[in-house]
């Protein structure tokens, strides 16, 4: 194959991969605002009580095995796609025996794994609850482990739900992992409706205040997921069989490698959260209920774009590791994170600049008031730090994947617990920070991450750094004079605050204040032509010449 043909290849390879990253990012979107619409409701009708913390402590167990072990980007569906691309040469034919054995056995090794772990969190939830939030109060611990106890299925379906996306990922059925997530959403703004629509509809006087609907809805959402996925899954031609193969098994082998030190380095990510639930229980009511909120607005935007890139990027860095294709390598991921990058910087500069607007808008209203708009806001602002540093590691982490290994992020996460526990101390007990000191802590060790996993790369394949960050120079460049722009103009929309209804005047300062920055960071981003945005730039003119 000559040059031409290479070059011509790429070229319609890195094609495909933008149209599935627009199609993904729309899907995405589809589902991320669904999953904003489920917090709005969620804060309209519980607020940020110590009922509300009760329920989100619990959650995040249960949440560990749907969202960090099984969903897109976890080890489950990561390791399924490092293993199966490779065994699945043509995609157009139905699995073969072999691999379809593979499927049973990979099934069956997880489901056994997370139903002990699903019995274990039942039977010591009163313990487990009473360690996390030892500073909470004794009624919310006992109500927090009966949260955990109503969520315990969550952890048999996120195993299952976690190699259904590894599998559809590696035939590019790129749309119904990112549809799926919409049904735990949809549950729970049903779950939270059902009560003031009973009490309408046949004259009742329920309540709940403890918040039990929302756990009963997170466990049914999951189930959901699952039986969204599961006809699609026989379309392609898997069939359930189970399989106990577990010995004298090379690719299960492999599978396992790379799935339990990528476990052990989520579990590892998931202590960093239990810290962080530790440190915030001596805080006031509704402080971990608002730290989630938080964290969802962030995961909006930034999730939608880490989804959107690198969902069909992995796949494409597994199979140019097999063909150890470097240059292809390095090519797709400065350009990858390039374009993340160049997205990141306006989120960060709309946070600060307009984000208590945007939050008091999204959120005040029933039981969500000034105060809870309050605390989100502190600890989105400190939050947003890190959309960098995020986007770079969750980048790099899909190479080392690609190269089956798992040990190195593993590795880097684990030595990070230390300065997680001493960042939180300083932050929370010695410098009084409140909840801003939990996420600022949180950006601090997720740079730290960065750092490490760029460092250690550099034994498996020297990237291109120097140019990636030559660009992200640029950017900060162009973004710094945007802020300054656009902060001068919040500023002088503020003068106009007290004679305006507070709705109006706050979609009007981030309309305003939108546009300021799009239009500035563009046109700056073109004068002074930051990499990758010229190549977007021509993409889309030839789409409008069409």
């Amino acid at each position: 194959m000559d040059n031409s043909e290479v070059n011509g290849k790429k070229k319609e390879e890195g094609t495909s991969i933008l149209k599935a990253a627009w199609l993904i990012a729309l899907v995405t979107i589809l589902s991320k605002g669904i999953g904003f619409l489920r917090d709005v409701v969620t804060a309209k009708y519980y607020g940020t009580t110590w009922q509300s913390d009760a329920y989100f402590y619990a959650y995040q167990i249960p949440s560990f095995a749907i969202i960090l072990l099984g969903g897109v980007g976890g080890p489950l569906h990561s390791a399924t796609v490092a293993v199966f691309s490779k065994l699945i040469p043509d995609l157009n034919e139905k699995p073969s025996e072999f691999v379809n054995k593979l499927y049973n056995t990979f099934l069956m090794a997880s489901v056994l794994f997370f139903s002990v772990l699903g019995i274990l969190f039942y039977i010591f939830a009163p313990w487990v609850m009473k360690i996390i939030i030892n500073n909470g109060s004794a009624a919310m611990i006992a109500l927090s482990a009966q949260h955990l106890r109503i969520m315990t299925p969550v952890f048999i379906v996120g195993g299952i739900v976690g190699i259904y996306y590894g599998l559809l990922i590696t035939y590019k059925k790129f749309m119904l992992p990112n549809f799926s997530p919409i049904m735990m959403s949809l549950a729970v703004i049903a779950g939270c409706l059902s009560v003031p629509f009973m009490n309408k509809v046949f004259g009742w006087h329920l309540s709940d205040s403890n918040c039990y609907i929302l756990a009963w809805a997170t466990t049914i959402g999951a189930l959901c997921q699952f039986l969204l996925q599961f006809p699609q899954i026989r379309k392609i031609g898997f069939r359930f069989k189970p399989n106990f193969c577990f010995w004298n098994n090379p690719e299960l082998k492999t599978l396992i490698e790379l799935v339990f030190p990528a476990i052990l380095s989520s579990t590892i990510g998931q202590l960093h959260i239990y810290i962080d639930m530790f440190f915030t229980s001596s805080l006031k009511d509704g402080a971990w209920t608002s730290l989630g909120y938080a964290n969802r607005i962030f995961q909006f935007p930034v999730g939608i774009l880490v989804t959107a890139f690198l969902v069909p990027l992995f796949p494409l860095f597994t199979r140019l590791v097999a063909k150890k294709d470097e240059d292809g390598i390095k090519s797709y991921f400065n350009k990858g994170v390039g374009l993340l990058f160049y997205v990141a910087i306006p989120i960060i500069i709309g946070i600060a600049t307009v984000g208590m607007d945007a939050v008091r808008l999204v959120f005040e209203r029933g039981e969500f008031d000034y105060n809870s708009s309050v605390m989100v806001f502190d600890a989105l602002l400190f939050l947003s730090v890190s959309i960098l540093p995020y986007v770079f590691r969750d980048s790099i982490t899909r190479v080392y994947y690609a190269y089956d290994d798992a040990k190195t992020p593993f590795v880097v996460a684990t030595s990070s617990i230390v300065l997680k526990v001493l960042f939180n101390f300083i932050f929370i007990t010695i410098m009084g920070m409140q909840i801003g000191g939990i996420t600022l802590s949180t950006s601090l060790v997720t740079f730290y991450n960065a750092i490490g996993l760029g460092v250690l790369m550099g034994k498996k394949i020297k990237l291109d750094y120097k140019d990636l960050f030559v660009n992200l120079a640029k950017m900060i460049s162009i973004g710094a004079v945007s802020f300054i722009l656009c902060y001068l103009t919040a500023k002088w929309m503020g003068i106009f605050a007290n004679s305006m209804a507070l709705p109006v005047f706050e979609i009007l300062r981030i309309s305003v204040v939108s546009v300021v920055l799009a239009v500035s960071y563009v046109a700056m981003s073109l004068i002074f032509k930051v990499g990758y945005v010229d190549e977007v730039k021509d993409r889309v003119l030839a789409k409008l010449k069409r």
